[in-house]
């Protein structure tokens, strides 16, 4: 079954706002026609109730004459408690009272009835008011007749109109609604041009921006920011990829190298050092893995240390542990015992890559040192090397940034080290630096007190 075409977003609101339109004018069409009909009605029964007030004043004082004079428009008898005609007005029936028996029991001066208008021998309906005259003990009751005809003829006259005028008061309003809305949304068509024509390359796409101050000039504003951080990250994408394969790419070669020449000269090959060198490069292979993908993670947001795996730590015995490993580090132990709460492993290799880092390109010694910074504990990791410039301190976090990069790599650094010191340092909530020790370099990493 073929689906139906959808409406677009100018249709639509053009059919709301239509449909809006309509109801509201009709409600108000209805009410403008009641409102109507009971001023019209209120002004009938006043104008009956006035007259006949004014006949009934005539009758107390005896100075009423006959035929009653009276407006054209209206009707006047005079009964009795018997419903028998006394006196009538020009027109009026002189033997047929306008108001049964029944009808007269009860009344009081300003009672207003509404009956058919065959009584008087007119269309429609007719209002008839009363009035009490005479003595308590001969009532006599002025009747006042006035027809509502031309009244009810006004009314139609009018709802015809409206029912005549409405609808095309509904599509011209249509029309120009439909004018403005499109002037209204082309900036949203503009928009969505300009996102058919962003093909994903390596082009950076921005969106048109309308010169109108309004949503949409603020839509297009956002929407163009997020495309160029979108740009940023994909950059830093292909940059991480080439990166990853350049560095990937000579441990393999030079196992290819050495695996090639054995295959050709078995006899003379050294294979416990060949499998030593292999194991070597594996090693360096497993490391690389291991911090591309702890970067991966973190770019990807699913990096997350467990709560669970965050303990409290004794930084002193910690760092002795860990300087135990390198034989040219000087522990520098703390005077009191400090704590952190951090991952283990995650802090060790956070110090492991500081230390190696140090220990790369140290002179003659590196120092390891903790004591307490306010709110922080401060883990402090200085070599007499040749030191970082200032201008360079920022830069040498980036991934896979070496200031001598033929030297580093021979070395067996990845340019990862201090990527993953900052990210590991970002995890616990910590800061880290890089200032002079005059010669070589201070490292100070500052991670939160154990509460």
């Amino acid at each position: 079954m073929r689906r139906p075409r959808e409406l677009s977003l100018r249709a639509r609101l053009l059919l709301v706002s239509v449909i809006a339109l309509t109801v509201g004018l009709a409600a108000g069409g209805v009410l403008l026609v009641a409102v109507l009909d009971f001023a019209l009605l209120r002004a009938v029964n006043s104008e009956a109730l006035d007259t006949a007030k004014g006949v009934a004043n005539l009758v107390d004082q005896h100075q009423l004459s006959e035929p009653i004079p009276i407006n054209a428009s209206m009707q006047v008898q005079i009964v009795d408690a018997q419903d028998k005609v006394l006196k009538i007005s020009a027109g009026a029936d002189p033997l047929v009272s306008m108001l049964s028996v029944e009808e007269l029991k009860g009344v009081e001066d300003g009672t207003v009835r509404q009956v058919p208008g065959s009584r008087i021998n007119v269309d429609g309906t007719i209002r008839v008011a009363v009035w009490v005259a005479g003595p308590p003990t001969q009532p006599q009751y002025v009747l006042v007749a006035r027809s509502t005809d031309d009244l009810d003829q006004g009314v139609r006259l009018l709802a015809v109109t409206l029912l005549t005028a409405f609808p095309l008061l509904v599509a011209l309003l249509g029309v120009v609604l439909w004018r403005v809305l499109g002037a209204a949304l082309n900036p949203v068509v503009a928009l969505t041009a300009g996102a058919e024509e962003i093909t994903g390359g390596t082009r950076a796409g921005r969106l048109p921006v309308p010169e109108s101050r309004d949503e949409i000039h603020r839509l297009a504003i956002t929407l163009n920011g997020m495309l160029h951080r979108l740009d940023t990250a994909r950059a830093r994408q292909r940059a991480f990829v080439a990166d990853a394969a350049h560095e990937l790419r000579s441990p393999l070669t030079n196992m290819r190298t050495e695996i090639e020449v054995a295959q050709h000269l078995p006899d003379s090959t050294d294979w416990p050092q060949l499998t030593g060198d292999l194991l070597t490069d594996v090693d360096r292979l497993s490391r690389l893995v291991d911090d591309l993908l702890l970067l991966a993670r973190a770019d990807d947001g699913t990096a997350r240390t467990p709560a669970r795996r965050f303990e409290k730590v004794d930084l002193g015995r910690f760092l002795g542990d860990l300087a135990a490993r390198y034989p040219d580090v000087t522990l520098q132990p703390p005077a009191a015992p400090m704590t952190v709460r951090a991952d283990p492993d995650g802090l060790a290799r956070m110090i492991g890559n500081l230390l190696d880092n140090a220990v790369r390109h140290k002179t003659a010694r590196v120092r390891l040192s903790a004591e307490p910074d306010g709110s922080y504990q401060r883990v402090t990791v200085t070599d007499d090397g040749p030191g970082i410039p200032p201008v360079d301190r920022e830069r040498v976090f980036d991934r896979f940034t070496r200031l001598d990069d033929a030297r580093a790599r021979d070395a067996g650094g990845s340019g990862l080290g201090l990527a993953i010191v900052r990210e590991l340092v970002r995890r616990h909530r910590g800061t880290v630096t890089l200032s002079d020790a005059g010669p070589g370099l201070r490292v100070d990493v500052r991670l939160p007190v154990s509460s």
